[in-house]
């Protein structure tokens, strides 16, 4: 089985928000996050992810019905633990949910989520969303603890945070915690992701971790769609995905 790509549109809204915040149904409101997920999928990507914060600085909750409505692929939504987002992904029965830490304070997601201090809420959460028909992914560090405790929690996956490997000046030692994280959440029966900070430069590095099913990657690939268009940018990241074995 090929490795899959979840496209993540999240920063198509962030450039839409800059200009119409106040007014995004508006007609003139661009780019549309609806034309930028059937070009990825058009591009070859296998999922489209979502976030919706709490703060709705990106993705609006409309956003979100709209894309799933008209795309036709898979919806990976990201969300905090928070009753307003639970709600809305029961709303929106999304065939995934990933649970992320979330604070206003960052500009983007910047760490996992901790399985052993939040257990208990995190196992709540799990169960809800399941009851629900969708399987739930939780966003962690490659801490062996935390991966235990994902396991435990019952979830049927995980996505290892690579924002630490995609800043590290080496990353050999990175990569090390990678590889030693997606071996030991693949032999608790998890399906292993990854995702945060991953690009065209470093994707054959991380291409070295086992036990890999999908990669969920957006603002490289957005950022490349500015020169090239959504459906090349996400096809030049399937094609380099194709060696992995």
């Amino acid at each position: 089985m090929s490795l899959l790509l979840g496209m993540n549109i999240d920063h198509v809204a962030t450039l839409r928000q800059a200009r119409y915040a106040l007014l995004p149904d508006s007609p003139n409101a661009e780019p549309s996050v609806v034309e930028a997920a059937l070009e990825a999928k058009a591009g070859g990507a296998d999922s489209i992810t979502m976030h919706v914060r709490g703060d709705r600085r990106h993705m609006q909750d409309a956003d979100v019905f709209r894309v799933k409505e008209a795309c036709g692929l898979p919806i990976n939504l990201e969300l905090g633990i928070t009753e307003e987002m639970m709600d809305l992904a029961f709303r929106l029965k999304p065939e995934f949910a990933c649970l992320v830490p979330e604070t206003r304070e960052e500009v983007t997601t910047e760490g996992g989520l901790d399985v052993v201090a939040l257990f208990g809420t995190v196992r709540e959460a799990v169960s809800r969303l399941q009851g629900a028909g969708i399987r739930v992914s939780l966003f962690i560090d490659p801490i062996p603890e935390h991966i235990d405790e994902a396991a435990r929690t019952g979830a049927e996956m995980i996505e290892l945070h690579t924002g630490a490997f995609a800043n590290a000046e080496d990353p050999s030692a990175e990569m090390e915690r990678l590889i030693a994280a997606a071996e030991r959440g693949h032999g608790r029966g998890l399906q292993v992701n990854a995702g945060h900070g991953i690009n065209y430069r470093n994707l054959s590095e991380l291409l070295k971790v086992p036990y890999l099913t999908e990669l969920n990657i957006g603002h490289s690939i957005v950022s490349r769609a500015v020169t090239v268009g959504m459906r090349q940018a996400v096809a030049e990241m399937v094609e380099g995905m194709k060696s992995y074995a």
